[in-house]
């Protein structure tokens, strides 16, 4: 077993359904991990408990040597505790292994779409959440849930608080309203819940289960990716149907911008890069970007920038608008022959297939289906612009890499876009915001960095090396959630 070191201020348990490097389907992941190893820098006791899947190996991890067992509700679950490190960090991760519900391949689902069970999946997790601490010696003072699949956390807190058990304090952090957890109400029994908590708890929404409404609902905190994201989602056309829910929750609702890794996200050591550069030596871009000319097909040139896409293929993202036959604004951002394009993504085979299309019809589009991490990195680093026209974003991650590598954003006036990239003006900038999701409003804000580009170069450098030294590490992030934990205990124990 491994010895987690004593710590002095709070102990935090985060209970997610991915954490890297262990399960990865987006940015919940990576947020997760990376401010678990900041709090951990700064003292606090914190560890994460997540379900082992297929993917995560046994041999690399200790196994307690008892059954772990848990109840949800009429049904008692025989499980496993396995037990690793989170990186080289004194984060211990404690994995609940069972094997009919998690030894999958997906985390979620398949491509066909979620597994039929996901509720059961994920109520277990979530009512291990307060069997663990007895069964491991040591009880969290904050549970901190994130996301639809563990947002029954703060529900089963309230509802043992009801029957005279000690409650610690909840948080709930919403990563993406857009995905809330919803399931027929004959389901109910596979959460642990009863008749009686489906009203008491509000868990009803719309004649369905729906676990972020009760989580927001019931939990002492609720925080979200943004500042401007926690505005956003308080109303009908970003809420997704809980805008009213989040509203009566305003004054226990927090927006905290995401943080990046600069050890990873880093242009003067970034080891996929053959020339590594500086704000003071940005023009050495041109070489990756030479780079990414020639792997991708591009006519290699200094004469036109290089528009940068690194993105998940869907709606969210803003694909309908950009990449529909007949309507989207690619097309028009290709034929004005002043720029290049390299999209690395997938996704939605309707877009990727038409991606393809694009890409046969224009030579200065190339595009490649999946992912690579070593490409992600070049096509940052070698892009002069980093298009993100998304429908709406939480926080988003890529605007705050293309930052840090002098790339400068084009995207739309949402979130976590409007926190971090400086419109283009007279007194300088970061980037450039296209009004809305929509077509033409893509092309223009496009066409107007591009016409920057070829008409103001000296104007463009100066934005490059603005971008640059602007820093959104999760040391500032941190402390804001500290902040929420106290408040969230305070309110437990007032």
């Amino acid at each position: 077993m491994l010895k987690k070191r004593r710590k002095s201020n709070l102990s935090v348990l985060m209970v997610t359904s991915e954490a890297v490097p262990f399960a990865k389907s987006g940015g919940l992941a990576d947020a997760v991990s990376a401010l678990a190893q900041e709090l951990d820098r700064s003292g606090h006791d914190v560890r994460i408990l997540m379900p082992r899947y297929q993917g995560i190996r046994r041999d690399s991890l200790y196994r307690y040597p008892t059954p772990f067992s848990v109840r949800v509700g009429q049904e008692i679950y025989t499980t496993a505790v396995y037990e690793g490190r989170l990186g080289d960090s004194s984060v211990v991760v404690y994995f609940v292994d069972h094997e009919e519900l998690y030894a999958r391949e997906g985390i979620y689902g398949t491509s066909a779409g979620g597994y039929p069970d996901n509720l059961r999946r994920f109520s277990l997790l979530s009512h291990a959440a307060f069997a663990i601490g007895a069964f491991i010696g040591w009880e969290p003072e904050v549970l901190h849930a994130h996301d639809w699949p563990t947002a029954i956390v703060p529900v089963i807190a309230q509802r043992r608080a009801a029957i005279g058990a000690a409650k610690p304090a909840t948080v709930l952090t919403i990563h993406n309203v857009g995905y809330q957890g919803t399931f027929p109400v004959g389901e109910l029994p596979h959460s642990g819940l009863s008749w009686i908590d489906l009203s008491e708890s509000q868990l009803l929404h719309y004649d369905s289960l729906n676990l972020l409404k009760a989580g927001i609902v019931n939990a002492d905190m609720v925080t979200t990716v943004s500042p401007q994201y926690a505005t956003e989602i308080r109303t009908p056309r970003r809420g997704f149907s809980l805008d009213k829910v989040l509203a009566a929750r305003k004054e226990n609702l927090v927006g905290i911008l995401n943080g990046v890794d600069y050890d990873v996200w880093n242009p003067e050591k970034d080891p996929y890069l053959d020339a590594k550069y500086t704000p003071e030596t940005v023009a050495l871009k041109d070489r990756a970007k030479h780079t990414v000319q020639s792997e991708l097909g591009l006519p290699i040139t200094n004469e036109m920038p290089l528009i940068g896409m690194v993105s998940r293929l869907v709606d969210q993202k803003g694909f309908e608008e950009l990449a529909s036959p007949g309507f989207g604004a690619l097309p028009d951002i290709l034929e004005s022959g002043e720029t290049q394009v390299a999209i690395l993504g997938s996704g939605e085979e309707r877009y990727e297939y038409y991606l393809r299309t694009l890409a046969h019809r224009y030579r200065n589009l190339s595009v490649v289906i999946g992912f690579d991490e070593r490409l992600a990195h070049l096509i940052e680093a070698a892009s002069d612009f980093f298009l993100m026209p998304s429908r709406y974003e939480p926080c988003g991650l890529n605007q705050l890499y293309s930052l840090r590598y002098g790339t400068l954003p084009i995207v739309t006036k949402c979130g976590g876009f409007v926190d971090t990239v400086e419109p283009a003006s007279a007194r300088g900038g970061t980037g450039f915001f296209i009004e809305e999701a929509c077509p033409s409003a893509i092309s223009e804000a496009a066409l107007a960095a591009v016409g920057m580009w070829h008409s103001e170069h000296g104007r463009i450098d100066t934005m490059r090396r603005a971008a640059m030294k602007l820093r959104f590490g999760w040391e500032k992030a941190a402390p804001s959630y500290v902040s929420v934990y106290e408040r969230a205990l305070a309110a437990v124990r007032s």
